[in-house]
């Protein structure tokens, strides 16, 4: 049995990881560009989609203050990883939808993997929009990194709801050689968050926003990386 399949290594990791990644947000300077866009959507309530790269997902809680934002589920993936990720984010109050969304560009084995629990999770997520909000990772669950799904435009398209993408950056941090070069906080550095806001234009197909969606996604976050001096793995 692989270690992370083994649930009470899981509860422990988790919990460990969730008290890790709550100090780390407390002790970074964190700065702020164009929250407005967010606020206004907090202050408005009810559905709203709010979308990262996977490989800042364990930045994603510093990003949504509970205390006056309505409140938010994360789509996290079937797999045993995700099943860890999603503990951790769940003990920050973030509970999960579980599934993924199909990437067009994978193949036909990925494509079936990644739909797995994908008609449940657009349910089920399609009823979180009609209340609060729900946190989308794009290019997840095994990627390629930066390549956006349909997924998340599909969700904007049937609920109607705005789009926020948001750019999450913190330095000094560690980079993990996955797939996604997935950042993972470290304490007393610079934080950044970024906003822009998108609402499925009328009359569009879910392929036509795909490529200005992946553009801003990925403009705010290469600002606020700007804004911590994070550079990219090397290599």
């Amino acid at each position: 049995m692989r270690p992370l399949r083994n649930p009470v290594i899981q509860m422990v990791l988790s919990h460990l990881l969730a008290v890790w990644m709550q100090f780390c947000f407390r002790t970074l300077r964190w700065t702020h560009e164009h929250r407005a866009l967010a606020e206004a959507v907090w202050a408005q309530g009810g559905g709203a989609l709010c979308a990262f790269w996977h490989g800042r997902l364990a930045l994603a809680p510093a990003c949504w203050p509970l205390d006056r934002a309505q409140p938010v589920k994360g789509m996290i993936s079937l797999s045993a990883d995700g099943e860890f990720l999603a503990r951790a984010l769940a003990l920050q109050g973030i509970p999960a939808v579980r599934g993924s969304s199909a990437n067009p560009d994978k193949g036909d084995k990925a494509r079936a993997a990644a739909t797995k629990g994908g008609s449940k999770a657009l349910r089920d997520g399609l009823r979180q929009l009609k209340v609060a909000a729900l946190a989308v990772t794009p290019d997840g669950p095994r990627g390629p990194a930066g390549v956006m799904a349909e997924g998340l435009p599909l969700l904007a398209r049937l609920s109607g709801a705005p789009v926020l993408f948001i750019g999450l950056s913190c330095s000094p941090a560690i980079r993990l050689g996955s797939w996604d070069r997935a950042v993972l906080p470290l304490p007393f550095g610079r934080g950044a968050i970024v906003w822009d806001r998108a609402d499925f234009p009328e009359g569009a197909d879910v392929s036509d926003v795909i490529p200005d969606w992946t553009a801003r996604l990925n403009a705010v976050e290469a600002r606020a990386d700007a804004l911590t001096g994070l550079r990219d793995r090397p290599g």
